[in-house]
C-alpha cells in the first residue's frame, strides 16, 4: 500500500489532494455520493501510482508515503484506506467504522486542530 491518508484529514476533508492526483486515486471526491457523508478522505492503493503529487498538496500533512512511515497512533487507518477503495456499501461502511473507532480511542489526537494534528503524531 504506498500512501496513506491519516486522521488530520478527518474535519478538514481539504481536497487539494484530489485535484493534484493525476490518476484520481483519492475518494470520495466532491462529485460522488459519500463525500458528505465520509469522514475523511481516502486513498485507492491499487490506483495509485507513488507520484507523490498529493502529499505537499495536503495543507494538514495528512498523507505518509507508505505505511511503515504512517506513525504507530494512526496505523489502523491503513486498513480503513483498503477497505474503502473497493466502493461498495460494505466496504466503505466498514472503513468509516473503523475511522470513528480510531476517533473515539484518540481524544487526545482529535482535540489538536487539524492542522497541528500530524505534528502530534511524532508525540503518540
Amino acid at each position: 500500500m504506498p500512501f496513506v491518508i491519516t486522521d488530520p484529514c478527518i474535519g478538514t476533508k481539504d481536497s487539494a489532494c484530489v485535484d493534484v492526483c493525476p490518476v484520481d486515486c483519492i475518494h470520495p471526491r466532491k462529485d460522488e455520493p459519500e463525500f458528505d457523508t465520509a469522514t475523511m478522505l481516502y486513498i485507492h492503493p491499487e490506483e495509485c501510482i507513488d507520484c507523490g503529487a498529493c502529499v505537499p498538496a495536503c495543507p494538514v500533512a495528512a498523507i505518509y508515503d507508505s505505511v511503515e512511515s504512517t506513525p504507530a497512533s494512526q496505523k489502523t487507518l491503513v486498513e480503513a484506506n483498503a477497505l474503502f477503495r473497493t466502493g461498495e456499501p460494505d466496504a466503505v461502511a466498514k472503513a468509516e467504522a473503523i475511522v470513528k473507532s480510531h476517533v473515539a480511542s484518540h481524544p487526545e489526537l482529535m482535540a489538536i486542530d487539524p492542522n497541528d494534528r500530524a505534528a502530534a503524531h511524532l508525540k503518540s
